[in-house]
Protein backbone atom coordinates (compact mmCIF):
# COMPACT_ATOMS: atom_id res chain seq x y z
CA UNK A 1 0.00 0.00 0.00
CA UNK A 2 1.61 3.79 -0.89
CA UNK A 3 1.97 5.73 1.55
CA UNK A 4 -1.12 8.03 0.54
CA UNK A 5 -3.53 5.18 0.22
CA UNK A 6 -2.47 4.77 3.53
CA UNK A 7 -3.42 8.21 4.55
CA UNK A 8 -6.13 8.38 2.58
CA UNK A 9 -7.69 5.15 4.18
CA UNK A 10 -6.95 6.50 8.22
CA UNK A 11 -8.82 10.02 7.21
CA UNK A 12 -11.89 7.70 5.98
CA UNK A 13 -11.85 5.72 9.35
CA UNK A 14 -11.10 9.04 11.28
CA UNK A 15 -14.39 10.43 9.46
CA UNK A 16 -16.29 7.58 10.34
CA UNK A 17 -15.53 7.82 14.17
CA UNK A 18 -17.17 11.18 13.97
CA UNK A 19 -20.33 10.79 11.63
CA UNK A 20 -22.52 7.88 11.20
CA UNK A 21 -22.34 7.18 7.04
CA UNK A 22 -20.61 8.61 4.67
CA UNK A 23 -20.79 9.28 0.75
CA UNK A 24 -18.35 8.76 -1.97
CA UNK A 25 -18.76 12.46 -3.39
CA UNK A 26 -17.94 13.94 -0.35
CA UNK A 27 -15.10 12.17 0.61
CA UNK A 28 -13.28 12.98 -2.83
CA UNK A 29 -13.93 16.33 -2.54
CA UNK A 30 -12.88 16.41 1.00
CA UNK A 31 -9.84 14.10 -0.13
CA UNK A 32 -9.35 16.11 -3.70
CA UNK A 33 -9.60 12.75 -5.14
CA UNK A 34 -12.10 11.45 -7.91
CA UNK A 35 -14.64 9.12 -6.65
CA UNK A 36 -13.17 6.00 -8.64
CA UNK A 37 -10.41 5.97 -5.83
CA UNK A 38 -12.56 6.37 -3.09
CA UNK A 39 -14.41 3.82 -4.71
CA UNK A 40 -11.39 1.85 -4.70
CA UNK A 41 -10.82 2.71 -1.03
CA UNK A 42 -14.08 1.63 0.40
CA UNK A 43 -14.60 -1.73 -1.79
CA UNK A 44 -10.61 -2.59 -0.14
CA UNK A 45 -11.81 -1.50 3.51
CA UNK A 46 -14.75 -3.49 3.57
CA UNK A 47 -12.66 -6.97 2.52
CA UNK A 48 -11.24 -5.97 5.42
CA UNK A 49 -13.82 -5.93 7.72
CA UNK A 50 -12.84 -1.62 8.62
CA UNK A 51 -16.44 -0.51 6.77
CA UNK A 52 -19.86 -1.90 5.43
CA UNK A 53 -20.43 -0.43 1.68
CA UNK A 54 -23.59 0.75 1.29
CA UNK A 55 -25.20 2.47 -1.77
CA UNK A 56 -23.20 5.66 -2.59
CA UNK A 57 -20.98 5.46 0.47
CA UNK A 58 -19.84 3.68 3.68
CA UNK A 59 -21.03 2.87 7.07
CA UNK A 60 -19.12 1.20 10.07
CA UNK A 61 -19.64 -2.39 10.42
CA UNK A 62 -21.67 -3.70 12.56
CA UNK A 63 -20.67 -3.86 16.68
CA UNK A 64 -17.41 -1.80 15.48
CA UNK A 65 -17.44 1.33 17.34
CA UNK A 66 -13.49 3.72 18.43
CA UNK A 67 -12.89 2.54 21.99
CA UNK A 68 -14.11 5.09 25.10
CA UNK A 69 -10.80 6.59 25.15
CA UNK A 70 -11.06 7.13 21.26
CA UNK A 71 -14.60 8.68 21.69
CA UNK A 72 -13.65 11.39 24.58
CA UNK A 73 -12.31 13.40 21.81
CA UNK A 74 -15.31 12.92 19.16
CA UNK A 75 -17.77 15.71 19.47
CA UNK A 76 -16.95 17.07 22.71
CA UNK A 77 -19.15 19.95 22.89
CA UNK A 78 -22.24 18.13 21.55
CA UNK A 79 -21.49 15.43 24.44
CA UNK A 80 -20.65 18.34 27.00
CA UNK A 81 -23.97 20.22 26.27
CA UNK A 82 -26.24 16.62 26.71
CA UNK A 83 -24.18 16.38 30.13
CA UNK A 84 -25.59 19.78 31.24
CA UNK A 85 -28.91 18.98 30.44
CA UNK A 86 -29.48 15.72 31.83
CA UNK A 87 -27.92 16.49 34.93
CA UNK A 88 -30.05 19.07 35.61
CA UNK A 89 -32.52 15.92 36.02
CA UNK A 90 -30.81 15.09 39.01
CA UNK A 91 -31.94 16.20 42.31
CA UNK A 92 -30.09 15.64 46.08
CA UNK A 93 -30.89 12.15 47.66
CA UNK A 94 -31.26 10.35 44.19
CA UNK A 95 -29.66 7.39 43.88
CA UNK A 96 -28.12 6.79 40.13
CA UNK A 97 -27.06 4.04 37.95
CA UNK A 98 -24.33 5.41 35.20
CA UNK A 99 -23.24 3.13 32.46
CA UNK A 100 -19.84 3.31 30.76
CA UNK A 101 -18.92 5.56 27.47
CA UNK A 102 -17.88 8.84 26.77
CA UNK A 103 -21.17 11.09 26.88
CA UNK A 104 -21.95 9.20 30.34
CA UNK A 105 -18.77 10.69 31.56
CA UNK A 106 -19.28 14.08 30.31
CA UNK A 107 -23.15 13.29 32.41
CA UNK A 108 -21.07 12.49 35.37
CA UNK A 109 -18.98 15.25 35.32
CA UNK A 110 -21.67 17.83 35.08
CA UNK A 111 -23.40 15.87 37.85
CA UNK A 112 -20.39 16.11 40.38
CA UNK A 113 -20.33 19.97 39.39
CA UNK A 114 -23.77 20.52 40.71
CA UNK A 115 -25.48 17.82 42.94
CA UNK A 116 -24.91 17.11 46.60
CA UNK A 117 -25.96 13.96 48.89
CA UNK A 118 -26.69 11.31 45.69
CA UNK A 119 -25.16 7.71 45.64
CA UNK A 120 -24.25 6.71 42.21
CA UNK A 121 -23.57 2.85 41.46
CA UNK A 122 -21.64 2.36 38.38
CA UNK A 123 -19.53 -0.01 36.40
CA UNK A 124 -17.41 2.54 34.76
CA UNK A 125 -14.19 3.72 36.07
CA UNK A 126 -14.49 6.96 34.23
CA UNK A 127 -17.54 7.55 35.81
CA UNK A 128 -16.54 7.03 38.70
CA UNK A 129 -13.48 8.54 38.36
CA UNK A 130 -14.45 12.48 37.37
CA UNK A 131 -17.72 12.08 40.33
CA UNK A 132 -14.88 11.42 43.36
CA UNK A 133 -14.14 15.47 43.16
CA UNK A 134 -17.30 15.82 44.91
CA UNK A 135 -16.92 14.43 48.44
CA UNK A 136 -20.91 14.32 49.08
CA UNK A 137 -21.30 12.11 46.34
CA UNK A 138 -21.32 8.08 47.94
CA UNK A 139 -19.84 5.67 44.93
CA UNK A 140 -20.50 2.03 44.46
CA UNK A 141 -18.57 0.38 41.83
CA UNK A 142 -19.45 -2.93 40.28
CA UNK A 143 -17.91 -6.06 40.40
CA UNK A 144 -16.83 -7.82 37.41
CA UNK A 145 -15.05 -8.75 34.89
CA UNK A 146 -12.71 -5.70 33.47
CA UNK A 147 -13.30 -4.58 29.99
CA UNK A 148 -10.37 -2.51 29.03
CA UNK A 149 -11.83 -0.60 26.00
CA UNK A 150 -14.87 0.50 27.48
CA UNK A 151 -12.86 1.22 31.03
CA UNK A 152 -15.73 -0.80 32.48
CA UNK A 153 -16.54 -3.91 34.74
CA UNK A 154 -19.14 -6.40 32.58
CA UNK A 155 -19.91 -10.18 33.08
CA UNK A 156 -22.43 -12.25 35.33
CA UNK A 157 -20.92 -11.02 38.61
CA UNK A 158 -22.30 -7.01 37.69
CA UNK A 159 -25.75 -7.99 36.60
CA UNK A 160 -26.10 -9.91 39.55
CA UNK A 161 -24.93 -6.91 41.74
CA UNK A 162 -27.59 -5.00 39.92
CA UNK A 163 -30.23 -6.94 41.21
CA UNK A 164 -30.21 -5.88 44.85
CA UNK A 165 -30.39 -2.52 44.05
CA UNK A 166 -32.91 0.59 42.59
CA UNK A 167 -32.28 3.38 41.72
CA UNK A 168 -34.15 6.72 40.62
CA UNK A 169 -32.47 6.81 37.44
CA UNK A 170 -30.25 4.89 35.07
CA UNK A 171 -28.06 6.84 32.54
CA UNK A 172 -26.87 5.59 29.89
CA UNK A 173 -25.27 6.10 26.46
CA UNK A 174 -25.81 4.28 23.48
CA UNK A 175 -23.52 2.95 20.44
CA UNK A 176 -26.73 3.36 17.94
CA UNK A 177 -30.43 4.73 18.11
CA UNK A 178 -33.09 2.58 16.24
CA UNK A 179 -36.91 2.45 15.98
CA UNK A 180 -37.07 -0.29 18.13
CA UNK A 181 -34.59 1.30 21.24
CA UNK A 182 -31.04 1.72 22.20
CA UNK A 183 -28.43 -0.42 20.90
CA UNK A 184 -24.60 -1.22 21.57
CA UNK A 185 -22.00 -2.40 20.11
CA UNK A 186 -20.59 -4.42 22.96
CA UNK A 187 -23.30 -7.39 23.52
CA UNK A 188 -21.55 -8.01 27.56
CA UNK A 189 -22.16 -3.86 28.14
CA UNK A 190 -25.79 -3.94 26.99
CA UNK A 191 -26.51 -6.82 29.54
CA UNK A 192 -25.41 -4.21 32.10
CA UNK A 193 -27.32 -1.33 30.45
CA UNK A 194 -30.41 -3.66 30.61
CA UNK A 195 -30.07 -5.07 33.95
CA UNK A 196 -30.05 -0.86 35.19
CA UNK A 197 -32.81 0.00 33.04
CA UNK A 198 -34.93 -2.88 34.97
CA UNK A 199 -33.71 -1.59 38.57
CA UNK A 200 -34.65 1.86 37.63
CA UNK A 201 -37.51 4.40 38.35
CA UNK A 202 -36.44 6.19 35.21
CA UNK A 203 -34.12 5.39 32.02
CA UNK A 204 -32.15 8.41 30.47
CA UNK A 205 -30.23 7.78 27.29
CA UNK A 206 -28.12 10.64 26.71
CA UNK A 207 -26.90 10.31 22.76
CA UNK A 208 -25.50 12.56 20.00
CA UNK A 209 -26.64 12.87 16.73
CA UNK A 210 -23.86 10.72 14.93
CA UNK A 211 -26.16 7.28 16.98
CA UNK A 212 -29.15 8.14 14.75
CA UNK A 213 -30.38 5.07 12.88
CA UNK A 214 -27.05 2.88 13.55
CA UNK A 215 -27.81 -0.71 14.71
CA UNK A 216 -25.13 -2.49 16.65
CA UNK A 217 -25.89 -6.35 18.28
CA UNK A 218 -27.13 -5.47 21.65
CA UNK A 219 -30.27 -3.99 22.08
CA UNK A 220 -30.97 -3.05 26.03
CA UNK A 221 -34.16 -1.56 25.81
CA UNK A 222 -37.20 -0.82 24.09
CA UNK A 223 -38.48 2.90 23.96
CA UNK A 224 -41.29 2.66 26.24
CA UNK A 225 -38.90 1.62 28.61
CA UNK A 226 -37.07 5.07 27.96
CA UNK A 227 -38.10 8.17 30.29
CA UNK A 228 -35.87 10.33 28.19
CA UNK A 229 -33.42 10.95 25.56
CA UNK A 230 -31.50 14.10 25.81
CA UNK A 231 -29.41 14.77 22.73
CA UNK A 232 -28.33 17.47 20.72
CA UNK A 233 -29.86 17.97 17.43
CA UNK A 234 -33.24 17.00 16.23
CA UNK A 235 -34.28 13.49 15.84
CA UNK A 236 -34.42 11.69 12.13
CA UNK A 237 -37.67 11.47 10.81
CA UNK A 238 -37.67 7.90 10.94
CA UNK A 239 -36.68 8.27 14.49
CA UNK A 240 -39.07 10.93 15.67
CA UNK A 241 -41.88 8.42 14.31
CA UNK A 242 -41.27 5.54 16.16
CA UNK A 243 -39.79 7.25 19.84
CA UNK A 244 -42.60 9.96 20.17
CA UNK A 245 -45.62 8.04 20.27
CA UNK A 246 -43.78 5.88 22.93
CA UNK A 247 -44.12 8.49 25.44
CA UNK A 248 -40.08 9.64 25.26
CA UNK A 249 -39.52 12.62 26.32
CA UNK A 250 -37.03 13.77 23.82
CA UNK A 251 -35.05 17.09 24.55
CA UNK A 252 -32.35 18.44 22.38
CA UNK A 253 -29.57 20.42 24.01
Amino acid sequence: MTAAKSRRQALILAELNGSPSLRIAELAARMQVSTETIRRDLDEMTGQGLLSRTYGGAVRTLSTEPNVTERHSLLVAERERIGRVAADLVKAGNVLMIGSGSTTVHTARRIAAITKNITVITHSFGVATVLAINPTIKILMLPGDYHATEGATVGVQTVTFLSSFYADFAILGASGLTGEGPTDALIEAGAVYAAMTQRAATTVIVADHSKFDRIFPARYAGWREIGHLVTDRPLSEGLSRSIVPKGVDVVVA
